[in-house]
């Protein structure tokens, strides 16, 4: 039973992981314009936390030089 709980866990969370990312990823291009692929690489690359921490961050986000500052203190 504990590896169905694990197992399931993992899988939770990567359910997280991958919505997190995708509202991220929709929202970034409307609030700081076109991304690099280099840019998209490094937020795609970010854990669960900090995906959360730039969701409320782009509340104050105005430009592509914003993300990139706010990804350097993460």
């Amino acid at each position: 039973m504990q590896i169905v709980t694990s197992w399931m866990e993992e899988g939770i969370e990567q359910g997280k992981h991958q919505a997190t990312l995708s509202l991220v990823m929709r929202q970034l291009p409307r609030r700081v314009g076109t991304l690099t692929p280099e840019l998209e690489a490094r937020v795609q690359q970010l854990s669960l936390t900090q995906l959360e921490g730039l969701s409320v961050a782009l509340l104050d986000l105005s430009s592509v030089e914003d993300l990139i500052a706010w990804l350097e203190q993460e």
